[in-house]
């Protein structure tokens, strides 16, 4: 693997971790206002072009081969790129709500909302997971 990929990798997952370490610290914030924030900030990363960070975000209990790792990160590249040609990119992720599974609390329910460049929005769900309190796109 090459290793600034490697190394950029590795800072975007600290910088994730230590936002959400902030977030753990206030106890203000309940378990689906940090799952929000996570989801929100790992769609940010694949929009800014960081889409190993976003992939990274990804609940994957078993390591994945590196050739299908390498076909994720193209998936996003793909995916933000089209975005870009739809609707002009993406202006702002917002949390529109963020909710914990009522049968297993480790799970949460995030809605985001896409604001677009051609002022339209969309609402989409992502599921989260959290493992060793950090929480994943599932």
């Amino acid at each position: 693997m090459d290793t600034s990929k490697n190394h950029s990798r590795h800072v975007a997952l600290w910088l994730t971790a230590a936002v959400l370490l902030i977030l753990f610290a206030c106890s203000r914030h309940r378990p689906e206002q940090i799952a929000g924030a996570a989801a929100r900030q790992y769609y940010e990363q694949m929009l800014a072009g960081n889409y190993e960070a976003f992939v990274d975000g990804t609940w994957q209990p078993e390591a994945i081969p590196e050739g299908y790792r390498s076909q994720l990160i193209d998936n996003a590249a793909m995916f933000a790129d089209r975005l870009q040609k739809e609707h002009r990119g993406v202006r702002e992720v917002r949390i529109a709500e963020a909710r914990l599974d009522t049968l297993n609390a480790a799970q949460a329910e995030v809605f985001l909302v896409f604001c677009f460049g051609d002022s339209t929005t969309e609402e989409v769900l992502v599921p989260m997971v959290c493992h060793d309190n950090t929480w994943y796109l599932r």
